[in-house]
């Protein structure tokens, strides 16, 4: 059974940092695009960061850039999430996904397993 627990969330000043895991089992996490989606109350879910298999590529939704890292360790079957200069404006339900095919992508449909999410509040 495929399981992504996510981890690392809570309140945070705005400025702060934030580093979320994502714990893979149930799979080999260097067969998957990983991503990172959010989802603020009354909005829609929206792609955060995401990492190819090897780890070489990665791509971020521009409000992040520069401020949010993605990586992982397909040793430990984890994905990090590094959040810096947090800003009200991030304040949501962050999740984890796993995505079976071999392109990095934006869409989260195209993501085959999610975890439950960890909440992450800025306060400003």
């Amino acid at each position: 059974q495929v399981q992504l627990v996510e981890s690392g969330g809570g309140l945070v000043q705005a400025g702060g940092s934030l580093r979320l895991s994502c714990a893979a089992s149930g799979l080999t996490s260097s067969n998957y695009v990983m991503g990172w989606f959010r989802q603020a109350p009354g909005k829609e879910r929206e792609f955060v960061a995401g990492i190819s298999r090897s780890g070489s590529s990665t791509h971020y939704l521009d409000s992040v850039k520069g401020r949010f890292t993605i990586s992982r360790d397909n040793a430990k079957n984890t994905v990090y999430l590094q959040m810096n200069s947090l800003e009200p404006e991030d304040t949501a339900v962050y999740y984890c996904a796993a995505d079976g095919s071999s392109l990095l992508t934006a869409i989260a449909t195209r993501y085959d397993y999610w975890g439950k999410g960890t909440l992450v509040t800025v306060s400003s």
